[in-house]
Parts: C-alpha cells; sequence; structure tokens
C-alpha cells in the first residue's frame, strides 16, 4: 500500500491484500466473486489461496446464498460484486439467507453512485445504503481511502456478522497512516470548524468536503469536516458534539438524499433538538447518467463549489 505522501492508493488493493495477509492465519476466509475479478483484482487472493476462491460467474443472488452457505459451517466469506448487483439484485437473499439468520457474510459493493462513471445509470447504484440501511443489525462502512479500508476489513474477519462495505475501484487520496485506529460506529474528525460542519461519507464527498473548506478558509469561514466511516452503526455522539460547535451541518454523500446519510443526520440532529441550520448535499431523486467522474461530480451537485456554495447560504 502507498504511503499518505504518495497521496493516492486503492482501496481495493487494501481488501484484497489484507484478506490474503490474514489468510494466512485464518483458514476459514474465503473470498467469492461474480466473474469480476479483473474489476475487485481478487485475483491476487485466488493465486493464494485457489481452494478458498469461488467464482459463481453472474449469478449474484447465488453467491450470496453459497456465502451464507459457508458462514453456516464456519467460514467467513467476503463476497464482492458491483455495487448495483450487490444491492438491488441481491437484497431479498442478502436479508434473509445471510441478515434474517443471524450469519456473518460481508458483502462488497464497488463503483458506488457517480464512481460507475461510463457505466450509467443502470450500474450506478445511489439507492444501495437506503436499502441496506433498512436490514437490522446490519454493520454499514465506506471506507475513506486505503489505510481504513485495510483496518475495516481486519475488523470484519474478528467481529461475527454481516457487513456491507462499499468503496470506488480507482485509486482516491490517503488521508490517513496505518497508525490511525478505526472502529465500527466511530467518525474520525479530520477538520474540526466554527462556523459549518460538514458530516461526509466516502472518498469522494470527503474529499469533496475538504476541497470546500479551503475554499471558504479564503473567505474567513471555519468548515470542520466529520469523515464518518460507518453509517451504521453511525457516531451518533460525534456528530452531536461536532455539530454544537457550529451554527450548521451539512451531510454530503454520494448517495440519494433520502433514507441515507442525510436522513441518518437529520434524525440524529432532530431528535436532539439541534437549533441550528441543516441541509443535505446528495443525489436529489434521479437516475444515474453516462459520464466521467468529474463530470457527474459537477452534474449532480457534489462537487466542492456545491457545497461551499450551500454553507455560504447557511450563513447569510
Amino acid at each position: 500500500m502507498e504511503t499518505k505522501a504518495t497521496a493516492v492508493a486503492e482501496i481495493r488493493a487494501a481488501y484484497v491484500d489484507t484478506l490474503t495477509e490474514l489468510a494466512a492465519k485464518n483458514s476459514n476466509i474465503v473470498v467469492l466473486e461474480a466473474d469480476l475479478m479483473s474489476c475487485t483484482n481478487t485475483g491476487v487472493f485466488k493465486k493464494a489461496y485457489p481452494d478458498r476462491f469461488y467464482n459463481v460467474g453472474i449469478a449474484e443472488a447465488n453467491m450470496v446464498g453459497i456465502a451464507a452457505g459457508l458462514s453456516s459451517v464456519g467460514k467467513i466469506p467476503f463476497a464482492a460484486t458491483f455495487g448495483c448487483f450487490a444491492s438491488r439484485r441481491v437484497y431479498d437473499q442478502f436479508f434473509i439467507s445471510a441478515n434474517y439468520a443471524k450469519l456473518n457474510v460481508k458483502l462488497v459493493g464497488t463503483d458506488p453512485g457517480v464512481t460507475a462513471a461510463a457505466n450509467g445509470g443502470t450500474h450506478m447504484p445511489f439507492e444501495d445504503l437506503a436499502l441496506m440501511r433498512a436490514i437490522p443489525g446490519l454493520t454499514i462502512v465506506e471506507p475513506s481511502d486505503a489505510w481504513s479500508g485495510a483496518a475495516f476489513v481486519r475488523e470484519a474477519v474478528e467481529t461475527y456478522g454481516c457487513v456491507y462495505f462499499r468503496f470506488p475501484r480507482k485509486p482516491v487520496p490517503v488521508l490517513y497512516t496505518e497508525n490511525d485506529k478505526f472502529q465500527f460506529g466511530k467518525a474520525k474528525l479530520i477538520k474540526p470548524g466554527k462556523d459549518v460542519l460538514f458530516v461526509a461519507l466516502g472518498s469522494l464527498m470527503v474529499n469533496e468536503s475538504l476541497k470546500a473548506r479551503e475554499s471558504l478558509a479564503a473567505e474567513g469561514i471555519d468548515a470542520g469536516v466529520l469523515d464518518v466511516l460507518t453509517l451504521k452503526p453511525i457516531d451518533r455522539e460525534a456528530i452531536l458534539s461536532e455539530a454544537g460547535k457550529v451554527k450548521a451541518v451539512i451531510s454530503a454523500e454520494n448517495h440519494q438524499i433520502n433514507n441515507g446519510l442525510g436522513s441518518a443526520v437529520a434524525e440524529i440532529l432532530a431528535e436532539d433538538g439541534f437549533r441550528g441550520k441543516f441541509a443535505r448535499i446528495g443525489i436529489r431523486d434521479e437516475f444515474g447518467e453516462v459520464g466521467s467522474q468529474d463530470y457527474l461530480t459537477k452534474r449532480f451537485g457534489l462537487d466542492s463549489g456545491s457545497l461551499a456554495a450551500k454553507a455560504k447560504e447557511l450563513l447569510k
């Protein structure tokens, strides 16, 4: 894995490398793919442990059923596919066979939201978090860089229960170091703020929030950035603590604004009687489309300019 000084690294590489490393000491770790090995890069694991790797073909629902069966006999299955398939296509199997059965399936959805880019609207999940958030007891994590990704894979191996991972395939900026500690249900305050707080989930929105913070600073506005990391269980304490220090809070997610991060933050603030202003940045009831990630980020108002503009609007 690259270091922080080299700027970018792939979360998918951290995912595969960490599983391959852990599998040397834990014979129960198995990996499943739905014919997307080149996209997830799990060929590395297959080469190291061919007897613990299963390519089920383009049969995602079947893959989750197999993963549940493997879990029922003591294995720790990690099953990966594009986020659109890991949510919409396998929802019933993941809900019933894995979660309702209280098994230990780790499901990975790659290319969430606009990071699906040229694959277009059919492959662009703007609703996967909403679906997964409705499943009782499910852990939902969206690492924001390779180090957090590696740490959460380790925690998933050590923690019994179903987990939904969400991350892009392309290299993303390195935000943390190997010495940083991560835990399901705990957010990370990257930058404190006195005027406005960005509550962000995922690499894209955390980094756009950091860019917005810089542009706002040039205008004398002090913005904080809280990296949520785990949507469920969400770090209610951290959100309320930081929200209490600012005049406005803005949620930022690469997902529909309904039933994902924005809804979760709104619920927390409303239930606690937050008296400041609140806004949600995310997809507003639209389907995806074909385009570059940069184009789509601006097209759907997820960019730093949109975040900064919303902050200034709330602070008027």
